[in-house]
């Protein structure tokens, strides 16, 4: 049902500086493997096989990444060295990629509108790559997959965060459904809120399920925090009208966006896998 994951990977990054000055974010290594390709193989493995990706200026590298570089395998072919490209060339062999640029940055709600036409009218998946997630059984995609099939409408992942940090994320507020202990019925949502002003401590990572209209929407969103497009304004339209669940997913998350959360799921993977 959900046959495309958009990517949107057009940042610049700064709180790496100076590392992607030249470099994407996305293409910085946990261990031996950019955080996009994790992102990917997560989409991979929920059985998305179209990855559309948003880039910017001075992102060339993530394409040529899920690409063929014929020289290289030619210098270690018949090599140990050889086994080393057997992952990524899994993911070119089964994967279409397809790409778009946004010339500005105003937002993820923009930058997912930028999208559109590497998506359609279908529900998609959007996955940040600088939220790493990591759970042994199924990817967090691959829940929320399950939980669209359920509910029909868009879902957002949450996880509890310290209550001082709610102004780092988009918050909602909503109610159990089903006699779940983690199934929300979203009803309300807010932009990096003051923690004095959140609804709870839910905060959305970088994980979703959306469906189409979601595009219209956007397109009337007018800019909010910061002067950016907030996909959570969007979001917000969609739970007025009871059409967001909120899914607290099974699985760690590493916010490799910021130097400690980078440095966190370095030493975990290189411990643990």
């Amino acid at each position: 049902m959900i046959k495309k994951c958009l990517f949107p990977a057009a940042g610049y990054g700064t709180r790496f500086l100076p590392a992607t000055k030249a470099t994407p974010k996305e293409m910085l290594p946990v261990l031996t493997k950019p955080l996009i390709q994790y992102g990917v193989e997560e989409a991979l493995e929920a059985g998305i096989d179209q990855m559309a990706i948003v880039t910017g200026r001075g992102k060339r590298a993530i394409e040529d990444h899920f690409d063929i570089s014929y020289e290289l395998e030619n210098q270690i072919k018949g090599t140990s060295k050889e086994s080393l490209l057997k992952e990524i060339r899994n993911v070119i062999d089964n994967c279409t990629f397809s790409y778009t640029r946004q010339r500005e940055m105003k937002g993820l709600g923009h930058a997912i509108l930028t999208g559109e036409t590497l998506i359609g009218n279908e529900p998609f998946a959007v996955l940040l790559a600088d939220d790493l997630c990591y759970n042994g059984e199924d990817g967090v995609l691959s829940q929320m997959i399950e939980i669209y099939k359920k509910y029909q409408c868009s879902v957002v992942a949450i996880e509890e965060v310290p209550k001082e940090q709610t102004n780092k994320y988009g918050v909602i507020a909503g109610k159990l459904v089903d006699g779940s202990d983690n199934i929300y019925r979203v009803s309300d949502m807010i932009e990096k809120p003051d923690p004095k002003d959140a609804p709870s401590n839910m905060a959305i990572i970088g994980r979703y399920i959306l469906t189409p209209d979601i595009f219209d929407i956007l397109r009337e969103t007018k800019p909010g925090r910061g002067g950016e497009i907030q996909i959570t304004d969007a979001l917000l339209q969609q739970a007025k009208e009871g059409r967001v669940i909120g899914y607290k997913f099974n699985g760690k998350r590493f916010d490799c966006g910021s130097v400690d959360g980078f440095v966190k799921a370095t030493n975990y993977f290189y411990n643990n896998l």
